[in-house]
């Protein structure tokens, strides 16, 4: 029996082109689905449009039918579908409200009634199930993007909803870490439709994949038949890239030695970290979540001083944050590269990195790996000595991968570029060489 069907779904977002384009589909009782598809071909539209959000939240042109346990969401407004659905967003920071954790993930609890005595109790369950009772005291603001996303997915599990929506939920998570969470996310007995960008873990779990393209399904079928159809026709989602490229020999841009960092009067969070970094060369930086890597990427571009060992470098550096959506300042795309550029550098680094013709389009506007890569744009059309990219695939598919790998290859000579990574694939596919966190002493994993 279908939870929630959707019926010839056609919507446009005000004064855009369709997102979405005559879309049907049906999701069961706990199944798992799967949506794969490039930056902007629909996919958080449609999960949207599940949780009653697209039209009532984000307005715009909807014809077409989605009916969601029984109920038309034209006439039930999301707050209706609460308890129902619940969702865990592309950019955790954006849905967090609340300073703490474990209020956190109370809040949706008390918002569709629950009785004050057991409120305490789910939220203990649900922070338990995804392994995170840990962080029930801590302050919002002082976790790591993966930690964070996890608490997301504890408030969406404390609602015990019949039908849980994922949009690229373990874009921050380490491999160990996204196992762990689409196996909780996938255990709970709801219907499961997610959307991703690294499918190799996904695709384990999921019963259906639904491939979106210029928001259209091409492809809606068993998990042993699309993985047979991606094969053939869309092979940079099933297949795993490799460098074998190695750039060595060069001057050091950038020297980190013996390092110690700490956040106010906390732990030391690095404790005689070291690492040099080589023009020519690309490092990939990778680690379990918390474990200090953008700490010491922060470190190593100057951003954080610290408080014991030594930072050389030469030239400048440019650092891309985790969350680059949040310092687009500009109007236009043109005009937020051009900050850092004149009107040729920013037309060559803009078509670079896949946003020829974007020029006059608001970065908000943009899909979440159209703005990642509008944020690389404006850190590239600098010309640093040392690039610092910080999850630089999040939300990223993985044909846009390969570009970004190949263009930071390509650009290698001009830079030492320090890559911080959950992305194995990527790794593999842009870095000369591997520093793993995990592997250096114990005190820096604090």
């Amino acid at each position: 029996m279908a939870l929630a069907t959707v019926d010839r779904l056609t919507f446009s977002y005000p004064g855009a082109a369709p997102a979405l384009r005559e879309v049907s589909l049906r999701v069961c009782e706990g199944e798992a689905v799967l949506l794969l598809g490039a930056s902007g071909s629909g996919k958080s539209t449609l999960l949207r449009a599940l949780a009653g959000l697209v039209p009532w939240f984000h307005g715009g042109r909807f014809e077409g039918r989605v009916e969601v346990g029984g109920r038309d969401t034209r006439r039930a407004r999301p707050s209706d579908l609460a308890g129902t659905v619940a969702s865990v967003f592309q950019d955790p920071e954006d849905q967090v409200v609340l300073g703490r954790v474990e209020a956190e993930v109370a809040f949706g609890l008390e918002n569709v009634g629950t009785a004050p005595g057991e409120i305490a109790g789910r939220v203990s369950v649900a922070l338990a199930a995804v392994g995170s009772e840990h962080l029930g005291g801590r302050r919002v603001t002082e976790l790591s993007g993966g930690e964070l996303q996890r608490v997301c997915l504890a408030s969406a599990l404390a609602l015990e909803p019949r039908l849980l929506l994922l949009d690229e939920p373990t874009s921050q998570l380490d491999r160990e870490g996204a196992e762990a969470f689409l196996e909780r996310a996938l255990g709970n007995g709801a219907a499961v439709v997610l959307s991703e960008q690294r499918p190799a873990t996904a695709l384990r779990y999921a019963d259906r994949v639904v491939f979106l393209e210029c928001g259209r399904i091409l492809l809606d079928a068993p998990r042993d038949d699309a993985l047979a159809w991606l094969d053939e026709h869309r092979p940079a989602w099933t297949q795993q890239p490799r460098n074998n490229v190695v750039q060595a020999g060069r001057e050091a841009v950038c020297r980190v030695d013996s390092v110690a960092f700490a956040y106010g009067d906390g732990p030391h969070v690095l404790d005689g970290a070291s690492l040099e970094l080589r023009r020519g060369e690309v490092v990939a930086l990778t680690g379990p979540n918390g474990c200090g890597k953008t700490t010491l990427a922060k470190v190593a571009a100057g951003l954080l001083e610290p408080l014991a060992g030594s930072v050389e470098r030469a030239g400048h550096a440019a650092f891309l944050l985790q969350d680059p959506g949040r310092y687009l300042v500009r109007e236009r795309v043109d005009d937020e590269v051009a900050l850092g550029g004149g009107p040729a550098d920013t037309r060559r680094t803009l078509a670079e990195v896949g946003l020829a013709g974007y020029d006059a389009r608001h970065p908000r506007d943009l899909s979440s790996g159209e703005r990642e890569r509008l944020a690389l744009a404006t850190v590239l059309v600098g010309k640093p000595d040392l690039l610092v990219l910080d999850e630089p695939t999040r939300g990223v598919d993985p044909e846009r991968k390969l570009e970004l790998a190949a263009l930071l290859r390509e650009q290698a000579g001009a830079r030492a570029t320090l890559v911080v990574t959950h992305d194995a694939a990527f790794a593999s596919a842009v870095a000369d060489r591997e520093v793993s966190l995990a592997a250096l002493p114990e005190a820096v994993l604090a």
